[in-house]
């Protein structure tokens, strides 16, 4: 089986865990969260990792391997094989729990389908919920995102950090077909799900780490950000802004080991950005 095959897993798995975290951060109590809306940040202002300059883009490369025999799998009974082969992948005992839901594949591709595209992917996972409240801090008459709800994140990048990444490649040489099956379900029936996939990554390691104090505006039932720059992120890419920049750091760093291992080439992963927000209504 080629190679692409054997390690796309470690990504699905990946995205997968970082929408479930994202959907905590979409399931939120009017009129205390942010609006979110759809569109790219520019020029961020400090970098701490630069990529590779004049480096041509290149192909991910694909490398032949000894095939492994394959496993007749049925996608609508799917369940029970993920979470036996998954629950492997971390010890974290709330892994465990996320992988007790029901409908796993199909959700899990809905939720990678939709981060690709930009677009929140709270309609496929109605299963989890934030534990705490969203918090503002009023300040002279001004509204600010209370740090102090970055901390309702913690877990999700705690779990996300904790895969390990040879369990989930010896897990994609199985199931991997299912993956692709429940893609083509969504309506994509002549489309590569390892490229909606690399997609989906690129668009969360673009989000940058925003340092400082973000300044916010009441809406009719909700807020959004000031900083013009910020309020044009996708809405994939502000509910990862959402877990702030510590919890967003972790979650881009296990990304990018996953792309590299994808074999997306280094010159095309976005690098680790600082962005300080310009707070001026």
């Amino acid at each position: 089986m080629k190679e692409y095959k054997k390690i796309v897993l470690i990504a699905v798995i990946v995205i997968a865990l970082v929408s479930i975290g994202i959907y905590y951060l979409l399931v939120y109590e009017q009129p205390k969260e942010l609006f979110l809306s759809n569109k790219g940040l520019e020029k961020p202002q400090e970098v701490i990792k630069k990529p590779p300059s004049q480096v041509p883009a290149e192909k991910p490369a694909i490398k032949e391997q000894r095939r492994i025999p394959e496993v007749a799998l049925d996608l609508d009974k799917s369940d029970d094989t993920l979470r036996k082969l998954a629950k492997e992948c971390s010890s974290h005992p709330q892994w465990a729990i996320w992988l007790s839901n029901k409908n796993l594949m199909r959700k899990f591709t809905a939720v990678i389908d939709n981060i690709a595209q930009g677009v929140s992917p709270r309609p496929h996972i109605p299963f989890l919920a934030p534990q705490a409240k969203f918090q503002v801090i009023k300040k002279n008459g001004l509204v600010y995102l209370n740090p102090a709800s970055y901390k309702r994140y913690n877990l999700i990048a705690d779990v996300f950090a904790s895969l390990d990444v040879e369990g989930c490649v010896k897990i994609y040489q199985q199931l991997r077909p299912l993956f692709q099956e429940a893609y083509q379900e969504l309506g994509y029936p002549h489309q590569d799900f390892q490229d909606t996939l690399f997609k989906a990554i690129i668009e969360l390691l673009k989000t940058p780490l925003v340092k400082g104090e973000i300044l916010l505006k009441k809406k009719v039932i909700t807020y959004q950000m000031v900083d013009p720059q910020l309020e044009q992120l996708s809405p994939a890419q502000k509910h990862l802004i959402r877990m702030g920049p510590e919890n967003t750091l972790k979650i881009q760093e296990k990304l990018r080991e996953m792309a590299l291992a994808l074999g997306i080439p280094q010159n095309q992963i976005p690098p680790s950005r600082v962005y300080y927000p310009k707070n001026e209504q």
